[in-house]
């Protein structure tokens, strides 16, 4: 979607790469098709599809014009093309020799491999997620215990290896999306972030602000100063809310346009968010913030959703971190919960069976079905390692908590429901 009246030179030179790239998959993929509106002409489909900036590009799927693909950030013809063929096909090559991972990491200044223990779990799940939205390098994965072992690599590690031989190994998914440049602050800049960080400081403290903004200069002086002063102790992280590509990180710390600037804390050990409870970026409180959080008195941060008007209308009850403990904490109801990621691909296959077990028990008055969001709600009375998750909490004080997860077939979870969940 362009605006011809855009005579900014970077935006031509993007429509001549799409073009570039348009001509390159016509003869590799003939189904992929190109097309550009001119929105002075097509006030229509501006509307329809929230075009707000110039150029924006989406990617429709299966000739459904419903919740089109953005396309952030790709600038690049060879660039567009890796970007489409990781939407329509595998977005990480399945390494199966060390041959191929030798392939792999010469054909680039960098490579992303993922070292896992399996390949079907969460983990390789949001890898792949990932992969797709960082189009610019190669990613591979792999369960070779041969292949972990010929780079001496634990597995379940991610490894970025560069064209210089310097590699730099981390556990926590997290610490994918962030890659840092400087001294005292940091900068997340999503699109080198796979460039991973291999640091011993495990408290990281994140400003969410605009780098153009007019209280910038002053905001990031008293960042710096801070920063300073918990040298070694907090690692201080800038994030800034102008990048497209940093979308990714304001969804994990849950941070909205009229939040900014905001910060944040985490522990990248136990993933506990904190959040600063003034809301002026001084010194003075920053310093407060970061030193209460090292003495133990800072409170975690819980985000939660709005709780929906019409959340018990359904067969399936919508619950979030609002409502959550005074529901399922019920001395009198018997609640089935579906703690659920909207990314994940088994997630919603599983929630059109949740579905069904719903309509199956509308009519039971003792018996709730209900479901909720985890990458929307956070909650603390229930530990969760895995997506989908169900649990059953059963009715009155003395009854034990059953749990069970993986690939549930209906007839499994009407079997929990009826037998108190002890079908795992």
């Amino acid at each position: 979607f362009f605006n011809p009246s855009c005579k900014n030179i970077k935006l031509q030179n993007l429509s001549e790469e799409f073009a570039d790239a348009a001509r390159q998959l016509k003869k590799e993929a003939p189904r992929i098709q190109f097309g550009k509106i001119d929105v002075t002409h097509q006030h229509d489909l501006r509307k329809e599809f929230n075009i707000q900036a110039f150029p924006t590009v989406k990617f429709f799927v299966n000739g459904s014009r419903e919740d089109p693909i953005d396309c952030k950030g790709v600038r690049k013809a060879s660039t567009f093309v890796t970007w489409v063929k990781r939407r329509t096909g595998p977005s990480t090559v399945l390494i199966n020799s060390t041959d191929q991972a030798e392939a792999i990491i010469k054909a680039d200044d960098l490579a992303v491999i993922g070292f896992f223990r399996e390949l079907h779990s969460d983990s390789v799940e949001v890898f792949c997620e990932t992969a797709r939205d960082v189009p610019e390098m190669p990613f591979g994965m792999t369960a070779s215990e041969d292949i972990c072992a010929n780079y001496g690599i634990q597995r379940n590690s991610l490894v970025v290896f560069k064209k210089v031989g310097v590699q730099k190994s981390i556990g926590e998914f997290f610490r994918l999306y962030i890659n840092f440049i400087g001294a005292d602050v940091e900068s997340f800049v999503s699109q080198t972030s796979v460039k991973i960080f291999d640091v011993p400081v495990e408290n990281h403290i994140l400003l969410f602000t605009p780098t153009n903004s007019e209280t910038f200069s002053e905001i990031y002086e008293n960042y710096q100063s801070a920063a300073a002063e918990f040298r070694g102790k907090i690692l201080f992280v800038l994030v800034d809310t102008n990048e497209a590509r940093n979308g990714r990180i304001f969804e994990y710390f849950r941070i909205r346009d009229i939040d900014v600037p905001a910060v944040r804390i985490l522990n990248l050990t136990s993933e506990a968010k904190y959040k600063m409870p003034a809301d002026e970026v001084t010194m003075e409180n920053l310093k407060e913030f970061c030193q209460s959080y090292l003495n133990g008195k800072a409170k975690q941060h819980l985000s939660s959703e709005e709780i929906p008007q019409d959340w018990d209308k359904t067969p399936v009850k919508v619950l979030v971190g609002k409502n959550f403990n005074s529901i399922i904490f019920n001395k009198t109801m018997n609640v089935f919960v579906m703690f659920y990621a909207p990314w994940s691909h088994e997630c919603r296959k599983l929630l059109l069976i949740w579905d069904e077990l719903g309509e199956q028990y509308k009519s039971h008055k003792d018996v709730m079905i209900a479901k909720i969001d985890v990458t929307a709600n956070d909650l603390l009375s229930v530990g969760l390692d895995r997506y989908p998750f169900f649990t059953l909490f059963p009715a009155g004080p003395q009854h034990q908590v059953r749990s069970c997860w993986g690939r549930l077939d209906y007839t499994k979870l009407e079997n929990a429901a009826e037998s108190g969940g002890e079908n795992n």
